[in-house]
């Protein structure tokens, strides 16, 4: 896809300064194509350079992160924290410990973070971080020591009116309270708000586990609205099996589709009956286990190894595992089956030709920094709570994230409109969280 003549050297600097960061590359891409109608009712986002310091990082932080194992034995990962936008407020972002994890993923992930920490409508900047640490099969101890020495560096760096960590992919509950108690000793200051995703007995918030997942689920219910349907009575589809995978499924059968696929790496489930939300949570939250022990447990599921949950034939189609997993002729055979709305419950799990048959073909599509924005709004209101010392129950805070997300919707629905793009979400989102951060760049001044 071109860019606007006044874009493409913006985009052209960015791949020369960021050599072999395909995903931070992917994502800018698809922003500045977006950016086209804007900056030409508004050349002054230009002139201040709102669009290529949108592209920069504020900071970028590269640390080694040495512990010992079980056996005593030290070994080294590298972790980030990419700091990439405060204009709106404290960079906000997770932490995400996966071997997958590099500058460039962690680049890609804070870029995405900016624009839909905007959309929430929130005083949040953009940021991200993580490390090539894997916490699967480690002791609980070994966690612990690797978040204690991350946090004796990372603590430099973060802060409740600074920098706010959150948890992401490998990071849960737990890691999450190590790095608090790490900082706490370090610092000597209870400073609850400078980490979300904590425990409820010492300042986490409702929902806040629940809270991608159900959002991902309230953007589709509005996506429907709009073209006057419901989700209930229609089938869902839903990649991956970790926490957002297995909220959004819960979310979706309670306002009533019937949820008939998940996944995870090594192949899914098809339950023709509705996937079993205790079932599957009992499977792998609590016991850790493959998406295979499902179907064993449950007579009406059938295990496919290794194959590809998007040749399910669904109505709602909710990939919410990983980035670039639907790829062009996934999102082919799901608008062959008559797949109806596509809502990204991952950061960027559609490619750029997924996206592309998907707006050709006039299916509903969210953009995952829409559609995924619960979890960060979720982490706001956790930041909220802490700072008045207060603790909201569990209906309170679910409704206070339903508003935002149905706020998200409205933003981008309306940006599209006015720009040109009527009923283009991806195009809306865009322009509605370059705007906003925009706008309070411009009035902030180059700093």
């Amino acid at each position: 896809m071109s860019l606007h003549p006044n874009l493409q050297p913006l985009f052209d600097t960015v791949l020369r300064r960021n050599p072999g960061e395909s995903e931070f590359h992917q994502a800018v891409h698809e922003v500045l194509h977006s950016l086209g109608s804007v900056v030409d009712k508004h050349p002054e986002y230009l002139a201040f350079a709102a669009v290529e310091r949108l592209c920069e990082p504020e900071r970028q932080i590269i640390f080694r992160v040495p512990w010992l194992d079980d056996n005593g034995d030290v070994q080294i990962n590298r972790a980030y924290r990419v700091e990439f936008n405060s204009a709106l407020g404290p960079y906000k972002g997770g932490m995400r410990f996966h071997p997958t994890v590099s500058s460039g993923i962690i680049k890609f992930l804070g870029f995405e973070q900016t624009f839909k920490n905007a959309l929430t409508g929130m005083p949040i900047g953009g940021g991200k971080g993580g490390s090539d640490f894997d916490p699967k099969g480690k002791s609980r101890l070994e966690i612990m020591r690797f978040c204690q020495s991350m946090m004796t560096e990372l603590y430099r760096h973060i802060g409740e009116y600074t920098d706010v960590p959150a948890g992401d992919i490998g990071v849960g509950e737990q890691e999450i309270g190590f790095l608090f108690g790490q900082f706490k000793r370090i610092t000597n200051r209870y400073e609850a708000g400078v980490l979300t995703g904590k425990g409820l007995s010492y300042g986490g918030s409702m929902v806040r586990t629940e809270a991608t997942g159900f959002g991902t689920v309230f953007f589709v219910r509005e996506m429907l609205k709009e073209t006057n349907r419901t989700i209930e009575g229609r089938s869902a589809v839903v990649s991956g099996s970790g926490n957002v995978a297995i909220h959004a499924a819960q979310k979706a059968q309670e306002l009533g589709a019937t949820v008939i696929g998940v996944s995870d790496s090594s192949g899914y489930v098809h339950d023709p009956r509705g996937i079993d939300i205790a079932l599957l949570r009992q499977v792998k939250l609590v016991e850790g286990a493959r998406i295979s022990e499902y179907a064993e447990r449950r007579a009406s599921a059938k295990y496919e190894d290794g194959g590809n949950i998007w040749s399910i034939k669904t109505d709602i189609a909710l990939p919410c595992a990983t980035q670039n997993e639907l790829n062009g002729d996934s999102a082919q055979m799901l608008v062959d089956n008559g797949v109806r709305v596509v809502a990204e419950g991952a950061n960027m799990p559609c490619t750029p030709e997924a996206v592309r048959i998907f707006r050709e073909n006039k299916v509903l599509f969210g953009p995952g920094k829409a559609a995924n924005a619960g979890g960060v709004a979720t982490s706001a209101l956790e930041m909220q709570q802490n700072a008045s010392r207060d603790s909201w129950d569990f209906d309170y805070t679910e409704h206070k994230l339903d508003e935002i997300m149905t706020g998200i919707h409205e933003r981008c629905a309306a940006a599209a409109e006015e720009y040109g793009h009527p009923g283009d979400l991806v195009t809306g989102a865009n322009i509605a969280g370059f705007v906003r951060v925009a706008q309070a760049m411009h009035s902030i001044g180059v700093v």
